[in-house]
């Protein structure tokens, strides 16, 4: 199972941490068997920052991923536990809270799909062109489904 550390430092109330801990598992399609991530929960402050550092975008948004830099690394150089870890998911909370409102969605359905997304994304999955966008929907409507949670993407569907 995928161990998430959580870093949550002005204690913005959450989802069950197994639960967020079990959607972020469902989308892992790796080989280890207990990789690791961190999922970082920020404000609209840090979060505007570094979307603009790292996207060039000047607004908060749902969640950013940083995959590991030890993907490049050569393996014999790594231990188990580098090699395990996916790498940073950040997620700011005012915006994930307000989208499910704006969808009609529970803030555990659009949790569980953000995290299904992020973790995705940490394996080099994107939705760059259209191609990639319908595999990576596709992956995740099939595990959001798994989990009991309604197709994202359909509009005209309630949550």
């Amino acid at each position: 199972m995928l161990q998430l550390e959580i870093q949550n430092p002005d204690q913005v109330e959450l989802p069950d941490l197994e639960w967020l801990t079990q959607c972020a598992a469902s989308a892992y399609q790796g080989e280890f068997d207990t990789p690791s991530a961190v999922l970082r929960v920020v404000g609209a402050e840090e979060g505007r920052s570094l979307n603009n550092s790292y996207r060039e975008k000047d607004y908060a948004t749902n969640i950013l991923s940083f995959p590991s830099d030890f993907s490049d690394l050569p393996p014999e150089v790594l231990d188990e536990e580098d090699a395990a870890y996916l790498g940073d998911l950040v997620v700011c909370a005012e915006v994930v809270e307000k989208e499910a409102l704006e969808q009609k969605k529970t803030k555990d359905q659009h949790w569980a799909h953000l995290l299904i997304h992020g973790v995705l994304h940490l394996q080099g999955y994107d939705h760059i062109t259209e191609d990639e966008a319908a595999v990576m929907e596709a992956i995740e409507i099939k595990l959001l489904g798994e989990l009991g949670i309604p197709d994202p993407y359909n509009e005209t569907q309630e949550g």
